[in-house]
């Protein structure tokens, strides 16, 4: 059996009542520094197989540099067992009131030297769910304003999906119309994470630092889910899940 990586999977009853009251949940120490770091090494890797060098990370240089984002991990690596964790999924169950299954495991890095803002937007508004989704965000190092911190609005999950508008960056993102005036930086230390709502807005700062802000993010979906892309019916995600999430043996920018 894989050893479990995360350091607890059971919530409160008192949390599980603010996550749905407020779109978030923090869940500070969810896994080890240790265990933070090598996932950290695993992202890099996940990089640097995609041609993107510990370097390049280091020096914002286009609008990609605001948030790099791959699917890819390779099997027996710590991601793969962040990814898979039972506990993980307990977690993500909970907080959707239901059974639940992994949907989309990616990097969130951000590079230093100035890597961009990025946008308030919701999950939601690219795949639309017809019920709950989750994004459990982990922190593989110090978050900071100074370094493009995660940031969450309150609450905003009660409005619904929000229309969305293509960013002023024209890079394929989406944002909102208006964006919200009350939000929180989400300071966090290596191996804490957030859970939060597909219908949470949030975005990031820019990253004003001289090194990469690693981040790493599992997204979950309750099991009675159905979704639509661009208007297109996908069907019963369970039975038809839009991405292939399976480990791989090597790294490939062709692959993405």
């Amino acid at each position: 059996m894989t050893k479990e990586i995360l350091r607890y999977g059971e919530l409160s009853e008192n949390e599980v009542k603010f996550y749905n009251a407020f779109g978030y949940l923090a869940l500070p120490g969810l896994i080890s520094r240790n265990a933070a770091e090598r996932l950290s090494q695993d992202v890099l890797q996940v990089m640097e197989g995609l041609g993107v060098s510990r370097a390049d990370l280091s020096r914002a240089s286009s609008s990609k540099d605001k948030l790099r984002q791959s699917s890819q991990y390779l099997a027996g690596s710590a991601l793969e067992r962040l990814i898979h964790s039972e506990r993980l999924l307990r977690i993500a169950s909970r907080l959707m009131g239901g059974s639940s299954t992994l949907y989309l495991p990616f990097t969130a890095v951000k590079s230093g030297g100035g890597g961009g803002r990025f946008h308030f937007h919701q999950d939601n508004q690219y795949t639309r769910f017809d019920g709950p989704g989750i994004n459990i965000w982990f922190a593989l190092g110090e978050m900071s304003p100074e370094n493009g911190c995660l940031q969450v609005a309150p609450a905003t999950h009660l409005q619904g999906t929000f229309d969305p508008v293509e960013s002023e960056d024209r890079d394929g993102h989406r944002t909102v119309a208006v964006e919200p005036e009350d939000f929180l930086p989400i300071r966090m230390m290596p191996g804490d994470a957030i859970a939060f709502t597909r219908l949470t807005l949030h975005g990031s700062g820019a990253n004003s630092s001289d090194q990469p802000r690693l981040g790493y993010a599992v997204q979950f979906h309750r099991d009675d889910v159905r979704a639509t892309r661009d208007g297109v019916d996908i069907g019963l995600l369970k039975e038809k899940p839009r991405f292939n999430i399976r480990p791989v043996d090597r790294i490939s920018p062709a692959n993405e």
